[in-house]
């Protein structure tokens, strides 16, 4: 479960958080009747938003790094076509997926035919349970074309605390207009390895719509490829060059409510493996207070 926060404060503060709390049954390793049984509650970000204009919004507290994309928009369980992530999603990231201090971000320049946004964050180092993150810098720019429905962004980070490190990030996304398809991409180099990976998913309008039994049907493809730099352990990448293909089949129910299935054949010098993937996801929304 992931429940998510987002409580305005008047016009121009908003508080954002959300949380993993997640329960997990094994069967009993010492060969006893029964289950194991373990939890785990944490946050995966907390934080305030400040909007000062439409162009720039001071953030601070703990929140998701501005890395690529999949960290901050794709990686909620209720977004993301596949249940598990790409292979190179700690690049960029410091592992931890947050930052602790402040932000800026906003909307450089908006016109009709293109428009322009940033982000630039500075994490301090923390030692904590709750707020754990490693001392770093970066940020991201992105080019968003709305008559071609085509954003291309950069992004760059230095971690700044133990063996200094630079990363380097890129993304393309694409939904042609009137159709249902989509397709998104990353790829990243850090100073021990790199990579990439490539989604598309497509749903017809062709039987009725989006809405009708086969137009919720969501066909979904992911190819990916690591590399190693060297044998270093510490990016939670594979230690050695992996390629995957991921092959998913989505049901979008109404309500909010999606079943998720998958294939995975993955390929490196340590073995070929096969990967299979089932899950029911609901999300539901709520008021947490009666607006005015």
């Amino acid at each position: 479960m992931e429940p998510l926060l987002a409580a305005p404060l008047g016009h121009s503060i908003l508080v954002e958080s959300r949380a993993a709390l997640l329960e997990s049954f094994a069967p009993n390793s010492s060969n006893q009747p029964g289950y194991e049984h373990t939890h785990f509650i944490g946050l995966t970000y907390l934080q305030g938003d400040f909007v000062v204009s439409r162009h720039f919004t001071i953030v601070a507290g703990d929140y998701l790094i501005p890395f690529n994309t999949y960290n901050e928009r794709l990686s909620p369980v209720w977004i993301g076509n596949f249940q598990d992530g790409p292979l190179i999603a700690s690049l960029g990231t410091f592992s931890s997926g947050s930052g602790l201090g402040g932000m800026l971000r906003g909307n450089a320049i908006a016109r009709n035919k293109c428009s322009i946004d940033y982000n630039y964050f500075y994490s301090a180092r923390s030692g904590n349970e709750q707020f754990n993150a490693r001392r770093g810098s970066g940020g991201r720019a992105s080019l968003y074309l709305p008559e071609q429905r085509l954003e291309i962004g950069l992004s760059y980070d230095r971690l700044l605390q133990g063996t200094h490190e630079n990363f380097y990030g890129g993304h393309l996304w694409w939904e042609p207009k009137n159709t249902a398809f989509r397709l998104r991409s990353e790829g990243a180099r850090g100073h021990h390895a790199q990579g990439y990976w490539i989604e598309a998913d497509y749903r017809t309008k062709a039987f009725g719509g989006l809405d009708s039994a086969i137009g919720r049907i969501e066909p979904v493809f992911r190819i990916q490829q690591t590399f190693r730099r060297d044998t270093i352990v510490s990016d939670s990448l594979p230690l050695v060059n992996t390629q995957r293909a991921d092959f998913g089949l989505d049901y979008n129910l109404p309500h909010n409510v999606r079943i998720l299935a998958s294939y995975a054949r993955q390929f490196s010098s340590t073995g070929n493996h096969n990967i299979w993937e089932t899950g029911i996801v609901y999300r539901f929304l709520f008021p947490a207070w009666k607006g005015k």
